[in-house]
């Protein structure tokens, strides 16, 4: 007999969703290695677009991703690289989406001191090709700073070493900018405080040093690892006041020793070159006045002896007074001499000149006068007979008498024409057509009848004669005004004898 299989039974598990089983796995990672350091050799890291970073840590037995978030990649203070050993520190989580556990990063150190010197020796190549270890670009040290900056630690053992130096040497303003020279954010606040010292002007709340001072004691290479981080040693080379590096002792060797103007291989070095010995100096200033006033004395006793002996070359003053006194004299003589001879010379020339008296002149100018009339007559009548005959040649009589005809005949034309022009114009060729010319007692002639009077006498001219006449009124006439007083006309006969029609 066969009979049906009861189904199994369900287990006592329970029973959880994809998400929760991620959940809870990302929770147990977080809690159980909440804080932990992994050493491991850094393996295809990714700084991606978005500002974070991403790569996978590796050793001999496995591999571990791992992720550095944007706000976490700027303060690590160090670019990493394929091959780069490190210690990470951070916290272990989950990515759900992939399953995948992974580190997330909260900060990285090079693991071991190759690493160090490598990611060193890189950094300085790269800075040396850009060229900020430049020699060219180093400033001299001024002589006698008034004011010194100095950049370190305010409580370590480098500023009362600086202090004291300074203040056996000779004794200055010292401007004290304090800064961590180790651990995290130390190269950050190095570098403002080498930027602080260069941003102070003349005359605000606190001087400006004549120069910096940068200085730590010694250590390891990590301890001393700020001053090679690459903001210290850019901000080193752009300083426009010279710079001092006194970083460890004399065979520690960072960045900013090559960035800065002069390395000091201690901080007490450092105070020594900043300023002169004072005693020194003071002793130095007497014997450069010791031998300044003896140098003067030398030359004045060595000028002295030049003088003396240029002197001895010298003759007196009374002996050239005597050769020029002498030669005076000799002067004197030949000039009494001279003056004599040419007072005689003139003399015999005026003797020999023989003047003639003024009847003597007269009679020669006479006689030359004469001469000279003769001449001219004998010339004006030889001029003439070469006239005559040249006039003789031409025919003169024969040429006017026709030029005098031309003449005559172009005159009688003109004349005709005027003529003709006159008889045109002249207003007796009108009276000659039937016309007739009234003029008043005056004679002025009468162009309107409202220009005469009844009873006025008047007299009319006609082509053969004038007769006179009076105005009765009658006809188409008016009386008038008396006539205008006007100037008397000359009489008839005078002046132009054609008269006028106006």
């Amino acid at each position: 007999m066969t009979g049906s299989v009861p189904p199994p039974a369900a287990p006592n598990v329970a029973e959880y969703t994809v998400g929760e089983i991620a959940r809870a796995v990302k929770r147990t990672l977080e809690e159980t290695f909440e804080r932990v350091r992994v050493r491991g050799e850094i393996s295809r890291p990714n700084y991606h677009s978005s500002g974070h970073l991403y790569l996978t840590l590796k050793d001999e037995e496995a591999v571990l991703d791992a992720v550095a978030w944007r706000g976490t990649v700027g303060r690590l203070g160090l670019r990493l690289e394929e091959g780069m050993e490190v210690i990470c520190t951070g916290r272990v989580s989950s990515y759900p989406k992939s399953s995948r556990y992974q580190l997330v990063i909260d900060s990285v150190e090079l693991a071991g001191e190759g690493a160090l010197l490598k990611l060193l020796e890189d950094r300085r190549k790269r800075l040396l090709a850009e060229g900020l270890f430049d020699p060219g670009r180093k400033k001299k040290l001024p002589y006698l700073p008034g004011i010194i900056g100095v950049v370190t630690s305010p409580t370590g053992a480098v500023i009362r070493d600086i202090l004291h130096r300074l203040n056996d040497r000779f004794p200055r303003h010292v401007l004290l900018w304090p800064v961590p020279v180790q651990g995290e954010g130390a190269a950050e606040k190095i570098a403002a405080a080498i930027a602080g010292f260069n941003a102070l002007g003349p005359g605000g709340p606190a001087p400006r040093p004549d120069l910096i001072i940068v200085a730590r004691g010694g250590g390891s290479l990590e301890d001393l690892w700020a001053f090679n981080e690459e903001a210290v040693v850019r901000a080193a080379a752009a300083s426009d006041i010279p710079l001092i590096s006194a970083v460890g002792h004399e065979t520690d060797t960072t960045l900013i020793d090559f960035a800065a103007d002069v390395r000091a291989p201690t901080p007490t070095a450092a105070a020594e070159m900043a300023v002169p010995v004072r005693s020194e100096l003071r002793a130095q200033v007497l014997e450069d006045a010791r031998r300044m006033v003896a140098a003067m004395a030398r030359l004045g006793a060595d000028r002295r002896m030049r003088l003396d002996g240029l002197a001895r070359g010298l003759p007196r003053p009374p002996q050239l007074l005597e050769a020029a006194m002498q030669q005076l004299d000799g002067e004197t003589e030949r000039l009494a001499l001279a003056k004599d001879r040419w007072f005689r010379e003139r003399a015999d020339r005026l003797a020999a000149a023989r003047l003639r008296s003024p009847a003597q002149v007269i009679e020669h100018t006479a006689r030359t006068l004469a001469q000279f009339g003769e001449r001219l007559r004998q010339s004006a009548g030889g001029f003439l007979k070469r006239e005559i005959a040249l006039f003789g040649r031409l025919n003169a009589a024969g040429r006017i008498e026709s030029a005098a005809r031309r003449r005559v005949a172009d005159a009688q034309a003109r004349l005709d024409a005027v003529a003709g022009l006159l008889q045109s114009l002249s207003y007796r060729g009108v009276l000659e057509r039937g016309f007739a010319l009234v003029r008043d007692a005056g004679g002025r002639p009468l162009k309107r009848a409202a220009e005469t009077a009844t009873g006025a006498a008047v007299e009319i001219e006609f082509a053969d004669g004038a007769v006179g006449a009076t105005i009765d009124g009658t006809g188409g006439g008016r009386a008038g005004p008396p006539p205008r007083r006007e100037p008397k006309a000359p009489p008839r006969g005078r002046g132009d004898p054609q008269g006028s029609l106006l």
